[in-house]
């Protein structure tokens, strides 16, 4: 973890109202929620069209409009030989943009990146059943 700084910042009402629901909803310091706002806004202005949802792992960064986390485009570009090419052949559907996008943040982010391929592919089929009882086919989780 790098070091931090002490910034005073001042937030008008309806901002601070919303930061205060977040660290209320989250259950985090105050401190903790504004520096993961500005960061994630930090990331998004230096790559356009990735946005960060949350999820059972936490917040994470995925391509706009696709649901698809930066981590699945970058292993699958390094699974193509990092030929552009085929990356385009096999997200067909996603826009130049798009991809552009998220390997602009796998160079940007690589440690994070690595660290989430890496978490991924330590995922074994039992474990992620095991977390991800709704993705099982068939299982009706609500009975």
């Amino acid at each position: 973890m790098t070091a931090s700084t002490r910034v005073s910042i001042r937030l008008d009402d309806d901002t601070r109202r919303e930061v205060q629901n977040l660290v209320a909803e989250e259950k985090r310091s105050k401190s903790a929620v504004l520096r993961e706002l500005l960061q994630e806004a930090v990331r998004m202005r230096q790559c356009p069209g990735i946005v960060f949802v949350g999820g059972p792992t936490g917040r994470r960064p995925v391509i706009a409009g696709s649901g698809l986390e930066v981590w699945e485009v970058i292993a699958t570009y390094r699974a193509c030989s990092e030929d552009y090419g085929k990356l385009r052949e096999v997200y067909d559907w996603l826009t130049p943009f798009q991809l552009r996008s998220a390997l602009a943040y796998g160079q940007l982010y690589p440690e994070d990146v690595a660290e989430e391929i890496e978490r991924q592919e330590q995922l074994t089929e039992e474990e992620a059943r095991r977390r991800y009882p709704h993705l099982v086919p068939g299982r009706d989780v609500y009975a």
